[in-house]
């Protein structure tokens, strides 16, 4: 196991500035939206943020998928600046939210200011229960392989041992994850992607299965997970098929077999390595007990990622996304509070 460390951890994400908000259904009819769903933001979504703020009082919160993720991870760990992240925002004041949030939680980020563009959002739109998001991605559109190019960053991810990178994040810049990807490969170190949103299968086929050989750990969940299947033309919608196919794509890297993990909400978390599927139970809660689940998913990787980076047995790594999860769906937006009572 090698020593807990500066910058042990690597991420490309999109950062976001969260905007939260309650709304009815048919504030979602109106932009064409659904519930438990990610798109990013199209013309027709543009009067969405302006209505958010000037109507439904909403919450600002650090966000972006990738972010978060690290932000639970050094949350659990409790030591700062084990994971450091690279992203593009704009030369704002939202942007000075997300750096300080986001350092005041012990993450190192390595932000790209773009000259012509703002710094990105996305609407948290809260109803019944369940979420919707609508991302507007703004300068985080505007990173560049440059940016990762300069000697000191350069240096710092190159030491790296583990390369966390979004489904949302490819899609922005494919060049940039495969580097990436390339130098975990080349350096022996753990490359892992989460499939982040149906889109992402549904229109960028070509970029996602040209970094899928370098991914040692896969997450994703149901509805993510089955439109992998529909986009590849599997014609099964069996979670524990698709797990195992998932499993049996080409890997470039033939130490150790890639593991894949598929999140069910509330029903059990699969777990699929070799020919071997594990289900984990979930804890479970009443209506009144969950404020947002928008980060649920975030959470459960950066939970994961807390045990993994430290050579924690599966079950240990799978436990600990699980309640990390269950403990950011208790509150609004990504956030925590206190010391992290997770016990192997």
């Amino acid at each position: 196991m090698e020593k807990l460390r500066e910058h042990l951890v690597v991420s490309l994400g999109n950062p976001l500035l969260d905007i939260v908000a309650t709304v009815d259904s048919e504030f979602l009819d109106k932009y064409n939206l659904r519930p438990d769903n990610a798109i990013l933001a199209k013309d027709e979504h543009m009067s969405l943020y302006k209505e958010l703020v000037e109507k439904c009082n909403p919450d600002y919160i650090a966000g972006g998928s990738a972010q978060n993720t690290l932000r639970v991870c050094q949350w659990i760990l409790q030591k700062p600046k084990i994971a450091a992240f690279f992203g593009c925002v704009g030369k704002d004041d939202y942007a000075n939210i997300l750096e300080k949030k986001a350092t005041q939680d012990g993450l190192s980020v390595f932000y790209e200011y773009a000259v012509d563009a703002p710094t990105g959002t996305c609407a948290v739109l809260i109803s019944n229960g369940h979420r919707s998001l609508c991302a507007h991605l703004a300068a985080a559109n505007e990173f560049t392989v440059e940016h990762l190019q300069k000697p000191e960053n350069r240096e710092l991810w190159e030491n790296a041992r583990y390369f966390y990178i979004t489904g949302f994040f490819l899609v922005i810049n494919p060049p940039a994850v495969m580097q990436v990807a390339q130098h975990a490969y080349d350096s022996k170190s753990t490359f892992m992607l989460n499939l982040s949103a149906s889109f992402v299968m549904q229109q960028f086929k070509e970029p996602l299965m040209a970094v899928m050989p370098y991914v040692k750990v896969l997450f994703g969940n149901v509805e993510e997970a089955k439109s992998f299947a529909r986009a590849y033309d599997w014609e099964t919608k069996d979670l524990k098929e698709i797990g195992l196919k998932l499993v049996a794509l080409d890997k470039e890297n033939c130490e150790g077999e890639r593991i894949v993990i598929i999140t069910q909400g509330p029903r059990p978390v699969l777990a699929f390595q070799g020919c071997a599927i594990k289900e984990y139970p979930v804890q479970r809660f009443t209506p009144e007990q969950i404020v947002d689940t928008t980060a649920a998913g975030d959470a459960f990787c950066g939970g994961f990622l807390a045990q993994y980076i430290q050579s924690k047995d599966l079950d240990v790594c799978i436990r600990c996304g699980i309640w990390a999860a269950s403990q950011i769906i208790q509150h609004s937006g990504c956030t925590f509070e206190g010391k992290p009572s997770f016990r192997e």
